[in-house]
């Protein structure tokens, strides 16, 4: 008897988990469906980036661009949008930037573009100008130390590693020349300094991206040069050491301005109070439009409580879209937000970004408990037919990062990241180079895992 009662409940359970694994097929069919037929992300894009433009914190497109997704949120019939008031700091880059290989033995004087970082200080009229000293890491500039350095510009040129199938890792293993090289250079007496570009391909686009000054280091200027020119100047460099440089930059630090982030949230039906965040930044840097890095994570965040809304689809829990503010040069949306979450006594169970451009999807990674991961990967089957496949252990975004710290499951929406960093930063970041269906698909994937976490949780 207890062999036969055992046997009817593995078959009951059995029933139950393939209705329910058709009803999430037949879902998240309906969601890409949807997406492809129908998506409004492509055409938000369009209006960020060609009617708003660049968006950098602090600036009047940053504010421009707070308010048209707040109108666009409520155009859709969220049931609720809001904005949350956060001080983001006010850095412009100033008049035309100039720079100059000086006194070459090979090629004389030559013009070479280049790019302030994103925080540093100006030049002012008068320039930099100095020889040279090139370093692959900060090790390297420790053994040269004062005597080699002091009075003169540093050169990082330390590449992103080819060899790396993530060039997020490769990133990460060459962004902290870019992040904190200046103050290294500086406590060594350096008057200025020059960065390759971070990028995987070899062009004359220089990108530029924010630097951290040290406390009680002094300040000095720096700027980013494209990597083709990083080949030039290393190639220079080797046959001729009292070879100079000249830059000229006017960017400063203004005060403080107020900014926000802009929410938008569908209510849940069974558990309002458990919230459930998807989000990208809508600052970008002054190079250009934007718009994968990271308009792109902005309109689909926004594309995927959008499609619930046209699909009739009642969520159980809140959905929220967010409109992280200040990500590029400082993360104070981010922070602001979790800080109100925690105030506010909030319940997260999950968070998602998008902020590694608009390139077609291929799977997501997930920051979270061994029970929470196994679940997230019990779902993987459910997005092979959409060719993605990769459902991995680590995720998130360094917006939704702050949130970590209150246990919320932090998942990161993951592209193929081949040509992202031929634009990431830089002024060709423009509409243009994303492609519209892959814009779809990646906020339809998007879409379905919020859905999954919607009806099951973590």
């Amino acid at each position: 008897m207890k062999k036969l009662l055992l046997f009817s409940a593995l078959i009951c359970t059995f029933f139950t988990l393939k209705a329910q694994s058709d009803k999430d097929t037949k879902m998240v069919r309906a969601i890409f469906d949807e997406a492809l037929e129908r998506g409004e992300s492509y055409q938000m894009l369009h209006f960020l980036t060609k009617n708003i433009g660049p968006r950098l914190a602090g600036s009047p497109g940053a504010a421009a661009a707070v308010e048209w997704t707040r109108q666009q949120m409520m155009s859709y019939g969220f049931d609720t949008v809001f904005l949350q008031p956060v001080m983001v700091p006010h850095w412009v880059r100033g008049k035309q930037e100039k720079g100059r290989i000086v006194n070459s033995q090979k090629i004389g004087s030559m013009p070479i573009k280049v790019v302030a970082l994103g925080n540093s200080i100006g030049t002012g009229p008068d320039g930099t100008v100095a020889e040279v000293v090139e370093v692959q890491d900060f090790d390297e500039l420790e053994k040269l130390g004062r005597a080699a350095v002091e009075g003169k510009i540093v050169f990082f040129n330390r590449p992103m590693d080819p060899k790396l199938m993530d060039t997020f890792a490769a990133y990460s293993g060459a962004v902290n020349q870019r992040g904190a090289g200046p103050s290294e250079a500086a406590k060594y007496g350096a008057i200025g300094v020059v960065v390759r570009s971070m990028s995987s391909f070899k062009d004359d686009v220089p990108h530029t991206g924010s630097t951290n000054y040290a406390l009680n280091v002094p300040k000095i200027p720096a700027v980013a040069i494209s990597t083709n020119d990083a080949d030039l100047l290393s190639g220079l460099l080797k046959d001729d050491d009292e070879l100079k440089f000249y830059f000229e930059t006017h960017a400063q630090m203004l005060p403080e301005v107020l900014s926000y982030n802009v929410v938008g949230e569908i209510r849940g039906t069974e558990k309002p109070d458990e919230i459930i965040v998807v989000g990208g930044h809508l600052d970008s840097w002054d190079l250009s439009e934007g718009a994968h890095d990271d308009g792109a994570g902005c309109m689909q965040s926004i594309e995927v409580l959008r499609l619930f809304k046209a699909m009739n689809y009642k969520p159980k829990r809140t959905l929220r879209a967010v409109m992280f503010m200040n990500e590029e040069n400082g993360l104070r949306g981010g922070r602001k937000y979790a800080e109100l979450a925690a105030e506010n006594g909030e319940k997260h169970i999950a968070a998602m970004e998008s902020d590694r451009g608009g390139f077609l999807p291929i799977g997501f990674g997930m920051t979270g408990t061994d029970k929470q991961l196994k679940k997230f990967m019990g779902w993987k089957s459910l997005f092979e037919p959409y060719n993605i496949f990769q459902f991995k252990n680590g995720g998130g975004g360094a917006d939704i990062s702050p949130l970590r710290v209150q246990d919320v499951p932090l998942i990161g929406y993951i592209p193929d990241s081949q040509r992202y960093f031929k634009y990431h930063h830089t002024g060709i970041d423009n509409f243009e180079t994303v492609n519209q269906r892959e814009l779809e698909l990646g906020a339809a994937a998007m879409a379905s895992v919020i859905y999954l976490i919607d009806q099951y949780g973590l």
